[in-house]
């Protein structure tokens, strides 16, 4: 397959290779507008050429919106290959694009968000641990830091603090998200009109800078869900999901 990067100059013609092909929805407008802000920021977008999930999007760590501490590295904020793209040594040419642009630039290695064991919408720490990565540091969530050192010598990335012990105090069902993932403007309103119809409570924060992204109190950004001040889940909920949730 070949491949092509996402920029500001192509952005509007191409399509962002998530399950979703009009480009006129809420969904791309709201994920096309966040990488167009991010590309200043040295975001790399590069998909496959073919409609499909088969893309890697990542960005220096410094302007990561997730808090961690990772001076010199770049960060991996999604790695998909899925469906009939699977199989067929993709994630390995993304990866290595990545790994070869980011030494071009300078950089000390790769990091990335995972788990022991394989979560929604985090990378699969089985393909991790192959291609060379470990783990350097883990939330009390569950959550981990993988990285990818260039050079064994330099420092490891770390979470700060307030990703290390994720925690809100307000009760009931609050959200942290942002635009990064395109589905968030559909079912984030979906959950709310949920919550409200079943009488619950529930918040939604819309992270909307890396700044506030950087110092939220979770280690993942573009969808952490909280109970009664306790992190539950990073899995996107729609509405069947949440309503099984609650009958928990």
């Amino acid at each position: 397959m070949e491949y092509i990067r996402v920029t500001k100059e192509n952005i509007q013609s191409e399509h962002i290779c998530c399950a979703i092909s009009n480009n006129n929805d809420v969904q791309v407008a709201s994920k096309k507008a966040w990488l167009n802000e991010c590309f200043d920021d040295g975001l790399v977008f590069l998909k496959g050429t073919e409609r499909g999930k088969c893309f890697i999007e990542y960005i220096p760590a410094e302007n990561a919106w997730v808090p961690i501490d990772a001076p010199g590295y770049m960060y991996i904020d999604c790695l998909w290959v899925s469906g009939s793209f699977k199989g067929h040594g993709y994630s390995n040419d993304l990866l290595g694009e990545c790994i070869s642009d980011s030494r071009s630039k300078g950089k000390k290695g790769l990091c990335i968000l995972s788990s022991a064991k394989k979560k929604p919408f985090l990378a699969d720490p089985k393909f991790l641990r192959y291609k060379g990565f470990e783990v350097c540091d883990e939330s009390e969530c569950g959550i981990q830091l993988w990285y990818l050192a260039f050079d064994r010598s330099v420092q490891k990335p770390s979470f700060k603090p307030c990703a290390k012990k994720p925690h809100v105090d307000e009760k009931g069902f609050v959200l942290y998200y942002t635009s990064q993932c395109p589905f968030n403007a559909k079912y984030v309103p979906i959950v709310e009109a949920a919550a409200k119809d079943n009488g619950v409570a529930f918040k939604a924060i819309h992270l909307q800078s890396k700044e506030a992204a950087r110092s939220a109190p979770t280690p993942v950004t573009n969808y952490a869900l909280f109970f009664d001040g306790e992190f539950v889940t990073n899995e996107q909920m729609n509405d069947k999901k949440f309503l099984k949730l609650l009958s928990h």
